[in-house]
């Protein structure tokens, strides 16, 4: 072949490379750019929109990657990356913090609380080389754990009993000392649902039921001196789906399991906004100020955490340390679990200690009133 020609060939290749890579830039920077504004989009309306939010940490690894690869390459194109990624900086807070300072708690200057959120995923997480071989084990294990925390408010979810147990005996007998509140859907096999326990006085408590759904939210009221607050305690609708069975479907090309798996998704992505609503609705026409706990099944970068944080602090971003990231399956990428309190409060430590007794981790934090 001539070398005129070779030369040639050699310059569409490049030519073909070069606009391939940038028509994959500009897909990989818009989809990021998506999940900025998803938060504000309400996904009952556009559903699909929130996925991006939800891709957000793999969206953003993927423009350091491409930005990186063209800065190697010495091309122009890594502009396209490096303005997908400036507003990630304003977002990243809410996944990881880096040398965050926390206050001691014998520096506070004025009342404080420890509150414990935890999805304790229905005492499911059974290992036997830890001598935890049933349902039983696995809840007086969790229970052993949260007392030596020592918490003031406890927020648990996915809360499941089996057989004739009542879970107030239960509790009575495993929490000395703690106010038990909750409410539970019957099942074929025992009772679950959210449980709120608190060493402070309960001054009043409420649940907010869910249309077509296992889940729910219930509330108590507690007081310290003068300050008298309330605690949601929130388990928005769950995707109820196997990452690792969806995984290995997409490798099988099991086309029914996939599809399957993007009817829950939908399900559950639609259904959780007028959960949110509902809760965020409940909130403004309480006439004190109110904490809110729990499961939202959604990350930082979504519509829930978007309207839960309103006039709300993040304990993790406020005071948390390391990645805050609290489904264990998934670790480091999803943060699910928060506790979010008044503005006007500080957090003072915020904890999220990785106890393989659950497929969640325990959120817990000291705050200062």
């Amino acid at each position: 072949m001539p070398k005129a020609k070779k030369k040639d060939n050699k310059k569409k290749n490049a030519t073909f490379f070069g606009i391939t890579s940038r028509v994959l830039m500009l897909i990989v920077a818009a989809l990021l750019a998506l999940s900025y504004v998803s938060i504000a989009i309400n996904p009952a309306k556009v559903w699909l929109v929130s996925l991006s939010g939800l891709l957000f940490v793999p969206l953003m690894t993927l423009n350091v990657i491409l930005l990186l690869w063209a800065i190697k390459r010495l091309s122009k194109s890594f502009v396209i990356p490096l303005l997908a990624l400036i507003p990630s900086f304003f977002f990243i807070g809410r996944y990881v913090q880096i040398g965050a300072e926390e206050e001691q708690a014998g520096q506070t200057k004025g009342e404080t609380v420890k509150v414990m959120t935890w999805n304790v995923g229905r005492f499911a997480m059974l290992d036997e080389e830890a001598g935890i071989r049933n349902m039983q084990q696995c809840a007086d294990s969790v229970f052993d754990y949260i007392l030596s925390q020592d918490p003031d408010i406890v927020c648990l979810q996915e809360f499941k009993l089996s057989g004739s147990q009542k879970v107030r005996d239960y509790l009575s007998r495993k929490m000395k000392g703690y106010s038990v509140e909750y409410y539970m859907f019957p099942s074929g096999s025992g009772s679950f649902g959210n449980v709120t326990l608190s060493r402070l006085p309960i001054k009043d408590k409420g649940k907010i039921k869910f249309e077509q759904s296992a889940n729910l939210a219930i509330y108590t009221d507690h007081q310290v001196g003068d300050r008298r607050f309330r605690v949601y305690n929130c388990h928005f609708e769950s995707y109820n789906i196997s990452f690792t069975g969806f995984a290995k479907a997409l490798l099988q090309r099991d086309n029914t399991v996939i599809n399957e798996t993007g009817t829950k998704m939908k399900r559950s992505i639609t259904r959780r906004p007028k959960q949110v609503d509902q809760v965020f609705s409940h909130i403004e026409d309480c006439p004190i100020e109110s904490f809110v706990c729990g499961d939202f099944n959604d990350n930082p970068m979504s519509y829930t955490y978007y309207r839960m944080t309103r006039h709300r602090e993040d304990s993790f971003v406020e005071a948390g340390k390391g990645f805050g990231a609290t489904y264990a399956l998934l670790w480091p990428m999803l943060r699910i679990d928060y506790i979010l309190y008044p503005s006007r409060y500080d957090a003072v430590t915020n904890d999220i200690p990785r106890v393989n007794l659950s497929d969640h981790y325990p959120v817990i934090s000291e705050i200062e009133l």
